[in-house]
């Protein structure tokens, strides 16, 4: 079960010393979006996803794939394959924070998502002074939407 919440960062409120957290160059394309079933590429891991319908919470299931098998599923991908660079940031109560930073056609976008243990977790969540507007509840803010080209108005 996947437990998150979303946000959108203005570019302005970034952290300044960004460049030195861990971070990982993403690649994904989605060759079903209901229900969701995605090819992802993260440095040099590759994984198929399926994601349940939900918002605030859903159930997801990640299968590794080889390099090759990613290569092959990546040409059948619908949409755009989104390209970003995720920084992760330690929160606190153990949290982590995935900071995305987009790449073309989306850039400037950004998004944080933080993941929880429970639903409890999630609701009584304070997001730090950074954090933009909550988008958890947007479906728009979904990657499998972006990947459609529907304009986030970032």
């Amino acid at each position: 079960m996947e437990i998150e919440r979303k946000f959108l960062i203005k570019k302005e409120n970034l952290p300044k010393n960004l460049e030195e957290y861990p971070c990982q160059k993403i690649e994904q394309g989605y060759l079903c979006t209901e229900p969701v079933v995605r090819i992802r590429r993260s440095n040099e891991s590759y994984y198929l996803t399926y994601k349940s319908k939900g918002l605030l919470s859903r159930e997801e299931y990640n299968l590794p794939l080889t390099k090759e098998a990613y290569e092959h599923l990546r040409p059948k991908a619908d949409g755009i394959v989104l390209s970003k660079t995720r920084y992760v940031i330690p929160e606190k109560n153990g949290l982590s924070i995935e900071l995305d930073v987009f790449d073309a056609p989306y850039e400037g976008l950004l998004l944080a998502e933080v993941e929880f243990p429970s639903e409890e977790a999630a609701n009584a969540y304070i997001p730090p002074a950074w954090f933009g507007e909550d988008v958890t509840f947007s479906a728009r803010y979904h990657n499998s939407t972006l990947s459609k080209g529907i304009p986030s108005d970032k």
